[in-house]
């Protein structure tokens, strides 16, 4: 994988592309204040099969810093990184927050968009959450700011990941992140979720999965509830907290390529 970047006025945004051909490429982006390397065991395997890119998100990881982060920009930075890469079509795999960039992203470019895979992720349609939902939301910050450093990222550790690999690797990824940084980030990666809420008209296959164990707010409830109204496929991953695709690659992986071939 090359490590690329490109920048705008609010900064550099930093991602990872093979030179492989393949019909679509495949889109691997992380959740908030996660990196590149929560997908290392998905890139293992589909850059061999797949035009396949990864990203540090605007704000993250090696993309910092970065003026004004929402979910609408990031949407904006991934469209110039594909035209960059003369990229047409897209498969978006979006973990947790990354698939708020990636229904952002459906939302102002669904032309290129062949399917969606969410793993641990939300819907954008307003009408999921409460009103207590959305208060809380908005307290992330001072709520975060309680704990200090150390504490925190140890306990978003072990909130994220089942097994010791997946939680070693989410330490390694908010190492990079002072306490006042990761906060701010927290901070603006669920409120600003709120201001960017509406209503989707999805029209390409998705798939959802969610953890067996993941207990990050309420993912499980939200993902129970579109697939019912929605009727988008639902998949609990076994021996899998919130990044389910660090805890049980195999699995992941798996519908992964079941995703593919029902999309061929």
């Amino acid at each position: 994988m090359l490590e690329k970047y490109i920048s705008s006025d609010k900064g550099r945004t930093y991602y990872w592309i093979n030179d492989k051909s393949s019909d679509f490429t495949l889109v691997f982006l992380p959740g908030l204040s996660a990196d590149h390397r929560l997908f290392d065991s998905q890139i293992e395997q589909f850059s061999k099969q797949y035009r396949t890119l990864v990203w540090d998100a605007p704000s993250h990881g090696k993309s910092r810093p970065y003026k004004d982060f929402s979910y609408h920009n990031a949407a904006l930075e991934l469209k110039n990184i594909l035209d960059t890469e003369d990229i047409k079509k897209v498969v978006l795999i979006g973990q947790s927050a990354g698939g708020f960039v990636a229904q952002s992203f459906y939302k102002e470019y669904s032309y290129m968009v062949e399917g969606i895979m969410f793993i641990g992720s939300c819907p954008y349609d307003p009408s999921y959450y409460s009103k207590s939902d959305l208060f809380w939301l908005r307290q992330t910050n001072w709520m975060f700011n309680i704990f200090p450093n150390g504490v925190l990222q140890k306990s978003m550790a072990l909130m994220c990941g089942k097994n010791k690999h997946a939680r070693d690797n989410m330490l390694k990824m908010l190492s990079v992140y002072s306490k006042k940084e990761l906060c701010n980030l927290l901070y603006i990666g669920f409120a600003g979720f709120i201001d960017e809420l509406c209503k989707l008209d999805i029209k390409c296959p998705i798939y959802l999965l969610v953890g067996k164990y993941d207990r990050t707010g309420k993912v499980m409830f939200y993902n129970k509830m579109c697939n019912k109204i929605e009727g988008y496929p639902l998949y609990i991953i076994e021996k899998a907290s919130h990044n389910a695709n660090d805890d049980n690659p195999e699995k992941v992986n798996a519908l992964i390529q079941k995703f593919l071939q029902e999309l061929k």
